[in-house]
């Protein structure tokens, strides 16, 4: 038998056991293995059932996207399935941990299934911009009822094993030890002459009006797309289910899986896949690195990013302490953090009981050393260097020895921050985006003397509270923020041309964006950009702005904090209103400076956008402040909106051609404002020699 699929017979039971971790993944060998398995036992008249087993942690995690686009070595998983299809015996999937994708799939090919309690069965395929391609659209809604397959396929969600047994899709729920209850499983059903029982040859489980149903999915599929092409396609797949028979209807699948694996979209969403495991791998730090144990945290700042960084504390299990300077603030950081755990109970996505678990985890203070006992304490104060160094000169005072001292600022230098301490070694950058508690991109800044077991350590807690962690180096901005000024920079320059703030968010939007730019600056407070642009108008005045976004400023439109930003907004209501005001002070704004309104394309506005923030992306890379571009894309793919289906800028300009793309920056050059643009010498070298930032 193959070293990844074990074979055993035990009481006229075949047991056909997946062995290639971590997930069982379907590769080459795994498939050969279980096709020969399935010979064997087919072949060997003393067995009399089969059973196909994982562990009882996997299943098995699906195909390995690995062989996607590139030659299939036989048996692909269809021709398993086929084996499948084809066994004269009863044949059990015994299911531990998740069957996801292609493990479904093969669980689907089966002709029984049995469960542990906890276990999860899902077609995830949507996810990566593709469908299930080996009988799933197809055998799902045969064993559960159409809509509740359309629904599972459309948008990918896995539903536990309960669940699934209650819909036909698991016949038992182990109670014990999943080999053991899935050998009696198999032997009852022996003992009770049942022979196979074939998905395949099952009719369409159609409740209610058919042509009503088969009108509802292509809506739901609408609804759930947002640029990914995939729910479309199963919606075809789901209609051939029900109206053609079973192998036309899976000859329609495997078409339009071919096409969609085939389509940018999927290469990007499964470049994304990969991209977010290849974030925690930093070539001078091994995996083996001894790490720091975090028991205990610490938060200076009460206010909002300080209340949600909590919050993610508290969410992982790990109690935290929270000082401020004044009772006052403290008690309005503190209701604030009750009051966001209670709207999520009130939507129903937390239990009361939790809730209060959590807020019995996070404590107040105003004295700053009750947070000594900390294992690491992060400080979220002003954006003003003075005022952070202030505080880590009384940290480091207070703090016990090995703890971790972390700044979570956005954009100042974070050695200068751990050179006011006796110990730069135990110093870094924690940026967390804003909701702390929702947002999961976690920019991890490596400062000069960070030492390594601390970058480890911190990496490892980013994952413990479910963030993405990405190791960026110091500079202004870091990854996220440098190549956001230079998006907004663009955006800025295009009101000075002709567009309005409403033109550049809803053509940025249409493209993929979750806002545009205008929206996003109301959302966080236009005063925050506008502090950045003063200090930058003496630190690098090179670096050249639109001015309209101060008068906005001078004006006290701050955005939805003030009801009044580059839209208005009323009270209680985020959504951004067009004010005639901004039209008016607009206008103004070009004819003081002599600025003549031009007629702007969207297709402009994208381009000169997300360009810009490829062209510093690339800087970015030349200069070692990111590890690969494949960091740059999920910084920008989990905390800036950025499209999933488009990959990320780096993958964006890569699917557009890097020549396209120098050949358009150099096109601004000759525009307003061109001295901005430069071209990043690595990104003409790689379109020079044809390359790709994502090799």
């Amino acid at each position: 038998m193959s070293d990844v699929a074990a074979y055993s017979v035990r009481d006229g039971i075949a047991v056909i056991t997946l062995k290639n971790p971590p997930v069982n993944g379907l590769g080459n060998a795994l498939r050969a293995g279980i096709a020969e398995g399935l010979k064997q036992a087919a072949a060997d008249p003393e067995v009399k059932a089969v059973l196909l087993i994982g562990t009882s942690k996997v299943f098995s995690g699906g195909a390995d996207i690995r062989e996607f686009n590139k030659p299939m070595t036989p048996p692909n998983l269809p021709e398993v399935n086929d084996m499948q299809d084809a066994m004269q015996k009863p044949l059990v999937a015994a299911i531990g941990g998740f069957a996801l994708g292609g493990g479904l799939e093969l669980a689907l090919g089966c002709h029984y299934r049995i469960a542990a309690p906890k276990a999860l069965l899902g077609l995830p395929e949507v996810k990566l911009g593709i469908l299930p391609g080996s009988g799933g659209t197809q055998r799902l809604p045969r064993i559960i009822p159409v809509h509740e397959a359309a629904r599972m396929i459309i948008l990918g969600d896995p539903i536990p094993a309960e669940k699934a047994k209650d819909f036909g899709l698991v016949d038992e729920i182990a109670t014990g030890d999943l080999l053991e209850d899935g050998i009696a499983y198999a032997k009852k059903l022996v003992a009770e002459g049942k022979g196979p029982r074939r998905v395949r040859d099952m009719p369409p489980k159609v409740e209610g009006d058919q042509k009503a149903l088969l009108e509802a999915v292509p809506e739901q599929a609408a609804k759930s797309a947002g640029g990914n092409p995939a729910p479309a396609e199963i919606a075809k797949c789901i209609h051939a289910a029900v109206t053609l028979p079973f192998d036309e209807g899976r000859k329609v699948e495997r078409e339009r899986f071919e096409y969609l694996v085939n389509t940018v979209e999927s290469k990007a969403l499964r470049h994304m896949f990969f991209a977010e495991r290849q974030t925690s791998k930093i070539p001078d730090v091994p995996e083996d690195t001894p790490t720091r144990e975090i028991k205990r945290a610490a938060i200076v700042g009460s206010g909002t990013m300080g209340g949600g960084i909590a919050m993610s504390f508290a969410n992982a299990g790990i109690p935290v302490v929270i000082a401020d300077m004044s009772q006052e603030a403290l008690d309005k950081g503190l209701k604030r953090i009750k009051d966001n755990y209670a709207v999520t109970v009130q939507r129903g996505r937390l239990k009361q009981e939790d809730m209060d678990k959590r807020v019995a985890l996070i404590q107040g203070t105003t004295d700053l050393g009750t947070a000594r006992d900390a294992d690491i304490v992060i400080e979220a104060v002003f954006e003003r260097m003075e005022v952070k160094q202030d505080i880590f000169k009384k940290l480091d005072a207070v703090m016990k020895p090995g703890a971790i001292l972390a700044t979570n600022t956005s954009t100042l230098d974070v050695n200068k921050i751990a050179e006011v301490t006796k110990r730069p070694q135990d110093v870094i950058g924690t940026h967390f985006f804003s909701p702390a508690n929702v947002m999961r991109l976690l920019e991890v800044v490596r400062a000069a003397k960070t030492g390594k077991d601390v970058l480890a350590t911190t990496m490892k807690l980013g994952k413990r509270l479910k963030k993405v962690p990405i190791v960026s180096g110091v500079c202004d901005g870091f990854i996220g923020n440098r190549m956001l000024e230079r998006y907004t920079q663009q955006a800025g320059f295009l009101l000075d041309e002709g567009a309005s703030p409403m033109q550049v968010d809803a053509a940025l939007q249409k493209w993929g964006m979750a806002m545009g730019p205008f929206t996003m600056s109301d959302m966080a407070g236009n005063d925050i950009g506008w502090d950045v642009r003063k200090r930058r108008y003496y630190e690098k005045p090179d670096m050249v702005y639109s001015k309209f976004a101060d008068k906005v400023c001078e004006l006290g439109r701050y955005g939805q904090k003030t009801n009044k930003g580059f839209y208005k907004y009323e009270a209680g209501n985020r959504k951004p209103q067009p004010d005639p005001e901004v039209d008016a002070l607009l206008d103004a704004y070009r004819k003081e400076h002599g600025l003549q309104a031009r007629q702007i394309s969207d297709e402009e506005i994208v381009e000169r956008c997300i360009y810009a923030l490829a062209n510093e992306g690339a800087r970015i890379l030349e200069e070692g402040i990111a590890l690969r571009a494949s960091d740059v894309d999920m910084v920008y793919l989990t905390g800036y909106g950025f499209p999933a289906h488009r990959g990320g800028p780096m993958f964006y300009a890569d699917t557009v051609g890097l020549a396209k793309v120098v050949s358009a920056i150099e096109a601004f050059q000759k525009g307003y404002n061109g001295s901005q643009w430069k071209p990043a010498p690595l990104l003409v070298k790689l379109a020079q020699e044809g390359k790709r930032f994502n090799a």
